[in-house]
């Protein structure tokens, strides 16, 4: 099953940027081929939310980060055998009379262009066979490599198939005879060409996984674990956001008896921060791989919707309150018919006034409480409406980031506590940048 996301989640999270600013993906992106550049892209935009498959690909990465796998191939043979078998001209079949004296001349002087293209790309897919069945014997039946099995078997099924017994006994792939060439060369390119193909999809997999490790290993990921009971419930232990340098940790648990985090704070006190942080955790452990924080302990989500930096639409004559309602509206849509959704809103209707964002804030945070079964994390400058919420309902987690004051200057400490924050501290930035000072100057 597919883990529900949009194109406004994608962008909150930078999990994939349009333009060449870092991202999340940017983190992982170090596949040694073109076809595992492909898969990891595709995993990244797919993530998932079915237990078994999100254990079974977690397990894998582990496998190879607790052993310190290296990729078993050579990166150039990929390209060759790419461009090996894009051509399946049967027409470009090398002929079998490889005695005949014009063959053998032009062999030896190197002037056979067609031979030596076909004779590279069959050593190079020959080669490719011959490490993959050594790199298939290190990981067969082993026990700490249970889910990568159903794999292994349906690659040595392959490998073993009678036409390639032959890998058995092969001495040397360097230099093959023109009628061996032609031989491997009907063998790869056309009766086994589909088998082939399944092989190098296979590898370009082990290319993700292990670069995935490694990058685990580098930038000191661990593994999430999922909760099996039946209970919807989020744990994370210094969690961090992996783009910010020197980022602070936070740790936070969500129970379906606070299934709401309400999260007040200052300007500059780290609120985004700390709900992007959440964010991308959540999408990197429903992709199957490791997250920036100590521990990660959660139930299986169903989607994640986030709005943290609603753009007007101004094309389409929506002001900035009306993107909010419009997006507000989508998510009550999808609360109603699923559940276990994470949702995600910050300063929840900045738009408008300040007296209907308190009572629109109320309302809407109070319905949404409602939906015990989703998650919800929902930050506002509105204090007050905090309060109000506080009298009214038992399963939110009030949670707030402090600001600390040194003589004048605030000190931010981008730690989360319990409780709602009684900082308004506004007037002085403005003070301290002496706005008013200029203003009045003649």
């Amino acid at each position: 099953m597919i883990f529900k996301v949009d194109k406004q989640t994608i962008t909150d999270l930078k999990i994939v940027s349009d333009d060449r600013s870092s991202d999340i993906y940017e983190l992982f992106n170090r596949t040694k081929t073109v076809g595992g550049a492909k898969i990891l892209k595709k995993m990244f935009l797919c993530p998932i939310s079915e237990a078994n498959a999100i254990t079974k690909r977690l397990h894998t990465i582990k496998y190879f980060k607790d052993t310190k796998a290296s990729f078993p191939f050579k990166n150039e043979t990929f390209d060759t055998i790419d461009f090996y078998l894009s051509d399946p001209d049967e027409r470009t079949l090398l002929t079998t009379h490889g005695n005949d004296l014009q063959h053998k001349v032009c062999h030896l002087l190197g002037a056979d262009t067609e031979f030596q293209k076909i004779h590279k790309g069959a050593v190079a897919t020959l080669q490719f066979l011959l490490d993959l069945k050594a790199f298939i014997v290190t990981i067969e039946k082993k026990e700490e490599t249970k889910t990568l099995q159903e794999d292994v078997q349906a690659v040595a099924k392959i490998l073993e198939i009678p036409k390639l017994a032959f890998l058995n006994t092969i001495k040397q792939t360097s230099k093959l005879s023109y009628v061996k060439t032609a031989e491997l060369d009907r063998l790869f390119r056309f009766t086994l060409r589909k088998d082939i193909l399944k092989l190098l999809n296979y590898a370009f997999e082990i290319d993700v996984y292990i670069t995935v490790a490694e990058v685990s290993n580098d930038l000191g990921f661990n593994f999430a674990e999922i909760d099996p009971s039946e209970e919807n419930k989020i744990e994370l232990v210094g969690v961090y956001h992996p783009l910010v340098p020197n980022a602070v940790s936070n740790n936070v648990l969500i129970t379906e008896e606070n299934n709401m985090v309400f999260l007040t704070g200052a300007n500059m006190a780290g609120k985004s921060t700390f709900m992007k942080t959440f964010g991308i955790a959540i999408y990197l452990a429903h992709v199957g791989f490791p997250v920036p924080a100590k521990k990660m302990v959660f139930s299986v989500q169903n989607g994640m919707f986030t709005t943290i930096n609603l753009a007007d639409n101004l094309n389409m004559g929506f002001s900035h309150f009306y993107a909010e309602v419009a997006r507000v509206k989508k998510v009550a849509e999808a609360v109603n018919e699923n559940e276990r959704l994470i949702i995600v809103f910050d300063e929840l209707f900045r738009g408008t006034n300040v007296k209907d964002a308190y009572e629109a804030t109320v309302e809407v945070v109070n319905a949404l409480a409602n939906k015990r079964k989703c998650t919800f994390i929902i930050s506002t400058h509105i204090i007050e409406a905090g309060e109000d919420l506080k009298a009214i309902r038992d399963n939110i987690k009030f949670l707030y980031l402090p600001t600390k004051m040194k003589g004048k200057v605030p000190q931010y400490t981008y730690t989360i506590e319990d409780g709602i924050t009684s900082d308004r501290h506004g007037m002085l930035i403005i003070e301290n940048e002496r706005i008013l000072d200029i203003l009045k100057a003649t």
